[in-house]
């Protein structure tokens, strides 16, 4: 996979602006990823998951994942019934997840270095921005965007574009880090750059084929971008 504009080693300009990722990136939250996933497994007769099983099978488009999970074809009204058990057992464990390692520190120093910053996550936006704020990191991202949708599902690539125009900002001075290899590729059909970082729902050996830089931390992920420079 190869990216557009600004890009880790020879990128025609440094990336000067980051747009993080928010599950499994800058949150924290496997074992609330996990409990949910495994609500899902009993609600449809399957056997509980580990967390590196669920890094194997995960991928979007998620209909296509948990098919394979379940194995069997869903309906809308199954899908319609297994968000519902993701959705309720996440929620009930969220106030139990923490900020990644290094954050918000790394974040402000970011910040402090003249660089600037956005959120875009596939978590519905109406929790996902007080969620943001209770963390107190709401006043460090130019701006915050979620899912406007019931479902998630889908690719990260158009709610990427669509963000990018909002803060009218080239591509080609950005890039995106994320825990999943469609955040790769939502960076490659806008024409930005993608770090991706192993501490999500994805394991290492699946980032790294897509041949991306892949971090283990997210001061890790920064520093490989300083590196564009």
């Amino acid at each position: 996979m190869t990216t557009g504009g600004a890009t880790i080693g020879g990128a025609a300009r440094p990336a000067r602006h980051v747009v993080w990722d928010w599950n499994g990136t800058l949150l924290d939250d496997n074992h609330a990823v996990v409990a949910a996933v495994n609500s899902v497994c009993a609600g449809f007769g399957r056997p509980s998951v580990t967390l590196e099983q669920w890094r194997e099978v995960f991928s979007r488009p998620l209909v296509a994942c948990y098919e394979r999970l379940l194995e069997r074809p869903l309906s809308a009204e199954d899908w319609a019934t297994l968000d519902a058990l993701y959705h309720d057992e996440y929620r009930n464990l969220l106030d139990t997840c923490r900020l990644a390692d290094g954050v918000p520190d790394r974040l402000h120093d970011w910040r402090a270095a003249g660089n600037t910053q956005s959120l875009l996550s596939m978590w519905f936006h109406h929790e996902l921005v007080p969620l943001v704020t209770e963390f107190g990191l709401a006043d460090l991202f130019d701006r915050i965007d979620g899912l406007r949708v019931d479902t998630g599902g889908g690719s990260k690539a158009e709610h990427l574009a669509e963000h990018l125009t909002q803060l009218r900002l080239d591509p080609a001075d950005v890039v995106l880090v994320g825990d999943v290899v469609d955040d790769g590729h939502a960076a490659e059909q806008v024409g930005a750059a993608c770090v991706l970082v192993s501490t999500g729902v994805t394991n290492r050996a699946t980032l790294e084929a897509t041949g991306l830089p892949v971090a283990d931390s997210i001061p890790a992920a920064l520093t490989l971008i300083n590196r564009m420079s």
